[in-house]
């Protein structure tokens, strides 16, 4: 019974530290508002004038394997779907992005290259998307066009298929893609909220002093007798008296 009821008053102190908590924090909400404010123009202007802008474009090929020169059979279809995913891996090869290197003379390697390209395939469809993110957006569209022609090749060689037929061109892109400006602003935004909440619950945390007769109580676990309040002319008094302590202790030093 004596368990149960300390139990019951650890969690009311628990709860009552909580709403205590709350409640400060909801005092510190225009610093913590600030902050949030002061971060999310920060991570704008940083987006705006420190990223620069990329473009991406994109070209598609359509893969087929047909086991019958006649006619496209249930079959053909099936085993095609099937095969997509290894067409995608067969894009995003070593063999692939080397090739378009050397046959481009970007300044890059392989795993740059890489980060560069991204490939996805519609559900229920043979048809292969190829997308290239670059800071030139004509230097993405050869890319996009160099990847597809020799991935077309290097898929033919592999798979033993008949042919990979062009569905489109790569586009020279003439919107930016990137950076997403009020993205990072949200998320600088939130972060600064955050951190200076951070700091003002550690100030909470770290902070031992008395301040309320509950406090008396739950620290100390005394009770106290009384309160002796202090109206606003003793305020300044006090006030004055530490000021002229103050500069008399400034005036001995000298």
């Amino acid at each position: 019974m004596n368990q149960e009821l300390q139990e019951m008053q650890d969690m009311e102190e628990i709860e009552i530290d909580l709403l205590d908590l709350v409640y400060y924090l909801w005092k510190k909400a225009v610093w913590i508002l600030l902050g949030g404010i002061l971060a999310a123009v920060a991570a704008s202007s940083a987006t705006k004038w420190l990223v620069p802008p990329t473009y991406v474009s994109s070209t598609k090929m359509y893969v087929l394997s047909r086991q019958n020169e006649a006619a496209l059979t249930s079959s053909d279809m099936q085993l095609s779907n099937l095969l997509i995913k290894d067409y995608v891996e067969l894009v995003k090869s070593r063999t692939v992005t080397e090739a378009v290197i050397e046959e481009l003379g970007l300044p890059m390697t392989h795993e740059q290259l890489l980060g560069k390209i991204s490939v996805s395939t519609p559900s229920d469809s043979r048809i292969v998307t190829i997308s290239v993110t670059d800071e030139d957006p004509i230097e993405a569209s050869q890319i996009a066009n160099a990847v597809r022609d020799i991935a077309a090749v290097h898929i033919q060689q592999v798979m033993e298929i008949e042919a990979v037929n062009v569905v489109e061109e790569a586009n020279i892109p003439t919107v930016k893609a990137g950076p997403n400006i009020k993205k990072n602003g949200m998320i600088g935004g939130c972060a600064g909220c955050m951190v200076v909440a951070g700091v003002f619950l550690l100030l909470y945390l770290l902070d031992d002093t008395i301040k309320k007769p509950e406090d008396v109580e739950r620290y100390l676990h005394l009770s106290s007798l009384g309160m002796i309040p202090l109206d606003a002319d003793e305020k300044k008094s006090r006030k004055k008296r530490i000021k002229r302590q103050f500069r008399m202790n400034m005036e001995g030093g000298r």
